[in-house]
């Protein structure tokens, strides 16, 4: 390797120290907590317990919170990029829902949850307007702080996120595509369900997978939320580790992690396939 080409991939330092401190390294803890138990000695004990039904159930309600969050998120924020399209890139309101995306994407954790809290909790701003009017959001229960809760604030973060990773592929529709399909007699529709959502369909995909994982690996928002159980994997990872009732449980909590890598893993892993198969088209 010549002398630039070392000078050049040295720039690469800081990222791989950053993938190594906070990516690699704790997946090796994670891995090897799992595989221990509390006086260090290898045991598979730790991950036969995923096997319970408990953390069976609380991976299953990770799983579809991810799903309908992704999902949700998915669509809207699709249509947002669609209704975008039509407007000039550097205009005042594209370049507005881009900031806003940007920022919204990472607004998160307690800010987040208070900001719910102080919109739509029980004792909010708006849920104390409709109780006015005869609207009771909470009549069957406080469900802002139960699992059902962290739909709207996962949506909440989802969109601006779907936005910011799904505007490329759409803004790489080629206006040729359009003009030889209108040249060929087509029309608007017959462009968008021959042409448009074809080629969009694995960009599509691939950022509602990322947004899955995005949900999956939450956890600031959730633990700030809900008061009670441990209704989601990371807050039952915390359980492990924190409970004061239940002794003894720290080395479940790398078991608990490594099943999320796992998870994580593979969902990423099918979105960089995707994604890689998309660019072609955006080539």
């Amino acid at each position: 390797m010549t002398r630039t080409r070392l000078w050049a991939a040295s720039g690469l330092v800081p990222f791989a120290a950053y993938v190594l401190l906070f990516l690699a390294l704790p997946t090796a803890l994670a891995l090897a907590s799992g595989l221990v138990d509390g006086d260090g000695a290898f045991t598979l004990d730790n991950l036969a317990a995923l096997a319970d039904p408990v953390i069976l159930q609380t991976f299953w309600s990770s799983t579809w919170l991810s799903l309908v969050t992704a999902v949700i998120g998915a669509v809207v924020g699709a249509l947002v990029c669609y209704a975008l399209l039509g407007m000039r890139e550097s205009g005042p309101v594209r370049t507005a829902v881009d900031a806003a995306a940007g920022v919204f994407a990472q607004f998160g954790g307690v800010m987040l949850a208070f900001a719910f809290i102080a919109t739509i909790g029980l004792q909010g701003v708006v849920t104390q307007l409709l109780a006015g009017i005869g609207i009771e959001l909470f009549a069957d229960g406080p469900w802002i702080y139960e699992l059902p809760g962290l739909i709207l604030p996962y949506v909440f973060f989802q969109v601006p996120l779907m936005v910011i990773t799904f505007m490329p592929a759409l803004a790489a529709l080629k206006p040729q595509w359009a003009e030889a399909n209108l040249t060929l007699g087509g029309t608007r529709s017959s462009f968008w369900m021959r042409v448009g959502i074809p080629v969009l369909a694995p960009s599509f995909l691939a950022c509602t997978l990322l947004l899955f994982a995005n949900a999956f690996s939450s956890y600031a928002t959730a633990a700030a939320l809900a008061s009670q159980g441990s209704q989601i994997v990371p807050l039952q990872i915390r359980t492990a580790l924190t409970s004061e009732t239940v002794l003894g449980r720290e080395n479940l909590a790398g078991a608990l992690a490594l099943g999320m890598i796992v998870v994580v893993g593979v969902v990423m892993s099918l979105y960089s396939l995707i994604e890689r198969r998309a660019a072609r088209w955006r080539a």
